[in-house]
């Protein structure tokens, strides 16, 4: 959520940096924003001028009643300005929620190093690595994993419906690997606190980090309860010190989680669909900081270079882009999105996006500290990366280093975690 106080003092220059994502609509919006405020801040105005005088005219009222007067006319008085009271609280009342509703569905402001446009004016900012040559053509991953028997598409649908692949047996066991591997390293080698999160989450919580209201329609909900299933751990980790106060010395307060994700991607029918590219369950490890603000630009570098120590750990050739304005996520004011390459699909393919938020989230989860005892409270600024998230990583790892026979040869740095090096037809 943007700072009220920032649309109130320099409007044209929100409207300004807004006009990146390429949306119309958002300038208005500013503007509507600025009459609530003005209709509430006057409203206030009167209920105080009001409220002085009932408490001028009450005094009176009780120095006539001490002497035996008849107060009765101003007794009347009193009260219609008690209705008009109520009816001026009433309009403060709307006032504030209608901005609220307003602000809510206002994204963030991007960093002044975002270009302006959308996906075709995303930068290469690097690449890593080599793709892969082979003396034969490579196969996808689909047609991999059933001939390795590690992945059974057909029984997943059939169970959940399309978007919910079944691994079994080693591709059960090499997911599992990954997602330990990741998590030790974050741990051990990045300085990162594990958590075991819940995965189903308040609206209070999807609130926080952005993805309520707008984003209802891509996400799960239980109609029984109104609870949601998180689209990625960043919801329930982000929100942890949600309403809370930090010690400036707790800062930087870094966080990783694995959990399934749960999308419904309703705008996203038919697109990339076979196999494991777009799915509607996957599992991921995340990564999420709180940071003071003066750190969170620093932050978002090491961040991605975090995520992107895995992908150079396993030998994955992948390369790093800086999203445009237009696209950017709604909360977020800076992305770096990083792409592994599939040789069997002849892809690129997103395996992260590691981002900083600014205080846009803290606003909407009232998330502060306080930089020194006695200081006035700041909201932090928050920023979260997947590290990695699958199961794009596994169609990396089968497509780059397949074997011509259908065998794949894995990365030395998973053995110990799998118990096995390869897999076998």
């Amino acid at each position: 959520m943007l700072d009220l106080r920032l649309l109130r003092s320099d409007p044209d220059r929100v409207k300004a940096a807004l006009a990146k994502r390429g949306d119309d609509t958002l300038s208005a919006a500013v503007e509507e924003v600025l009459v609530q405020d003005d209709t509430r801040r006057r409203a206030i105005g009167e209920v105080e001028e009001l409220k002085g005088k009932r408490n001028e005219v009450s005094r009176r009222i009780g120095a006539l009643k001490r002497t035996g007067e008849d107060a009765e006319e101003l007794i009347l008085e009193m009260r219609r300005v008690g209705e008009s009271i109520g009816d001026l609280d009433a309009v403060v009342a709307g006032a504030d929620e209608r901005m609220r509703e307003i602000l809510l569905g206002i994204p963030n402001i991007p960093h002044e190093e975002v270009p302006p446009g959308g996906e075709e004016n995303n930068i290469l900012v690097r690449e890593w690595g080599e793709k892969p040559s082979f003396s034969f053509e490579p196969r996808p991953h689909w047609e991999l994993g059933e001939e390795l028997g590690i992945l059974d598409l057909p029984r997943g649908a059939k169970i959940s419906g399309s978007g919910f692949p079944l691994l079994k047996g080693r591709g059960a066991r090499l997911q599992r690997g990954l997602i330990d591997y990741m998590l030790d390293l974050h741990t051990t080698q990045n300085g990162y606190q594990e958590l075991r999160i819940p995965y189903l989450v308040t609206p209070e919580t999807m609130m926080g980090t952005g993805q309520l209201p707008k984003f209802a329609e891509e996400s799960y909900v239980t109609q029984r309860d109104g609870l949601w299933l998180i689209p990625t751990a960043e919801v329930p980790v982000t929100n942890l010190h949600r309403d809370e106060i930090l010690d400036g010395s707790d800062l930087p307060l870094k966080l990783t989680a694995y959990s399934p994700c749960f999308r419904r991607e309703a705008g996203a029918a038919g697109k990339d669909t076979r196999g494991l590219l777009r799915v509607h369950q996957f599992d991921k490890v995340e990564l999420v900081r709180y940071e003071t603000p003066e750190r969170s630009r620093e932050a978002l570098e090491e961040l991605t270079g975090e995520a992107e120590g895995v992908l150079q750990s396993l030998g994955l050739t992948y390369r790093v882009l800086l999203l445009a304005a237009g696209d950017l996520g709604a909360s977020s004011a800076m992305t770096y999105d990083l792409e592994v390459w599939a040789p069997g699909v002849g892809k690129w393919l997103e395996v992260s996006s590691c981002s900083v938020f600014t205080d846009y989230q803290a606003r909407r989860a009232n998330l502060r500290f306080r930089s020194a005892p006695g200081a006035k409270p700041e909201f932090v600024h928050t920023l979260n990366g997947s590290a990695l998230a699958l199961p794009r990583l596994l169609v990396a790892l089968l497509e780059c280093y397949q074997e011509e026979g259908g065998s794949v040869a894995l990365p030395e740095r998973l053995h110990p975690y799998l118990g096995f090096s390869r897999l076998e037809p």
